[in-house]
């Protein structure tokens, strides 16, 4: 398990990016979407295409050099999809699992869920969003430690 100095740079990024609503800086490449966040020796950059159909990779850069990664891939399956209950699902990223959501979080019809297996050094990951208990929008994720 990373240190708990990185973790918490890794969950005060994602707030400030995608799930914050932060913006988006120049594309990288045609149609990307980019997220960048720093604190001093350490560099968080997102990046996805798509949107109801997605496909996206966070990472974690210490002192210029690549030290974490995690890809995600997830489609919208039904209506009534809400990006902003995801953004707010995605808010509550726990610090003993900080890759997606937490395991369970609900608002009014909306529910998130998130499994995990392995660790901060290697892990894969699946989360949906249910309306009115029917499954409306999967992702799944999978990342590790770069050396």
């Amino acid at each position: 398990m990373a240190d708990s100095t990185i973790i918490s740079f890794l969950i005060n990024a994602k707030k400030a990016t995608y799930a914050g609503k932060g913006a988006e800086t120049a594309s990288t490449r045609p149609k990307s979407h980019d997220l960048v966040y720093s604190e001093g020796d350490y560099m968080y950059y997102d990046t996805y295409l798509g949107g109801e159909k997605f496909a996206g990779e966070e990472a974690l850069w210490i002192t210029g050099k690549p030290y974490w990664s995690m890809n995600y891939a997830g489609r919208v399956t039904g209506n009534h999809f809400s990006g902003d209950f995801l953004k707010e699902a995605l808010l509550h990223v726990p610090a003993t699992m900080p890759f997606r959501g937490p395991e369970e979080y609900a608002n009014g019809d909306y529910t998130y869920q998130c499994q995990v297996t392995g660790d901060f050094e290697w892990f894969q990951g699946y989360e949906t969003i249910s309306f009115q208990g029917q499954i409306i929008y999967e992702c799944y994720f999978h990342g590790s430690i770069i050396e």
